[in-house]
């Protein structure tokens, strides 16, 4: 008798859920650089207006959200969430453009890590907040002079980032998870199409730029997102939380592979202040875990 097929799903699920983790961040901000590389022929506007579009579609045949019903109220919510998640993928992208991944990520961070703090209150919750502001002013000093409008950039992105925490939960805790990223994604396209769509025009006329920028939100939204699916059902709020510490760890090591991105001594320092406060945050309190990557 032939032992039965193992399908990838099977694989996946029976795989470490850290490993999995580290998966889903690799791709995360693979994805990120590849986009870079891209933005010599298409502006990091479209780029970013693309990855969404390109992850709506490839979610909605996934998910089929359709068969789902939609309440006004959850639509909205929904709505909200992929203008917020869109927005702040789109404001990422422009901060990129103009510093290296690792610094934008780090910078970012500021925006939950507020959130958590605001929300909670804890000691630890404030110590790393601290620490995460330490940080990014180690990152930004680095790269204000050359690069202020990247770090303007960034801030924006962490700021819409905390957004996407709040939003993100409460999608979550209404029960539309993947699905609901699936239709915010397509409404938050059609709402940044009038300032982004303009700026696609070179990628409709090459093939090989639409199969790249369809790449860029595989990487960057379907893997990462569909992977802490299974993930975030086997990790506790608190492992989760120090495994988000190494995120701007890959996002500086895949950089320095594919673009070549190494970060000076005091923006290394600083990067790594921010993975301390990532380490020490209090997740005790959360009554949700929900992804909470952001590149």
């Amino acid at each position: 008798v032939s032992a039965p097929t193992r399908r990838p799903s099977d694989v996946l699920v029976g795989a470490p859920a850290e490993a999995l983790f580290v998966l889903g961040a690799i791709s995360l901000y693979a994805g990120s650089s590849l986009a870079v590389l891209v933005f010599d022929e298409d502006d990091a506007l479209g780029v970013a207006w693309l990855r969404g579009l390109g992850a709506a579609f490839v979610l909605s045949l996934w998910r089929r959200p359709w068969r789902r019903t939609w309440t006004p109220r959850r639509l909205g919510l929904v709505a909200v969430f992929g203008i917020v998640t869109t927005g702040m993928n789109t404001a990422f992208y422009l901060s990129i453009d103009r510093i290296p991944v690792g610094t934008a990520v780090a910078i970012e961070f500021l925006g939950p890590v507020a959130v958590a703090a605001a929300r909670t209150r804890s000691r630890r919750d404030v110590l790393a907040l601290g620490l995460v502001v330490v940080g990014v002013l180690a990152v930004s000093g680095v790269r204000w002079e050359g690069a202020a409008t990247g770090i303007l950039w960034a801030l924006t992105a962490a700021t819409l980032w905390g957004g996407y925490v709040l939003f993100g939960h409460r999608v979550a805790g209404d029960g539309a998870g993947i699905d609901g990223l699936a239709v915010g994604l397509a409404i938050g396209a059609v709402v940044f199409a009038p300032v982004a769509a303009t700026s696609t025009a070179p990628v409709w006329s090459d093939p090989r730029l639409i199969g790249v920028c369809l790449a860029v939100a595989v990487f960057s939204n379907v893997v990462p997102y569909g992977l802490d699916q299974i993930t975030l059902r086997r990790l506790t709020a608190q492992r989760f939380a120090m495994l988000l510490a190494i995120l701007p760890i890959t996002a500086t090591l895949v950089a320095a592979v594919v673009l070549g991105q190494v970060p000076r001594p005091l923006e290394g320092l600083g990067i790594a202040v921010v993975v301390v406060a990532l380490a020490v945050r209090d997740r005790s309190s959360d009554q949700l875990v929900e992804p909470e990557r952001s590149g």
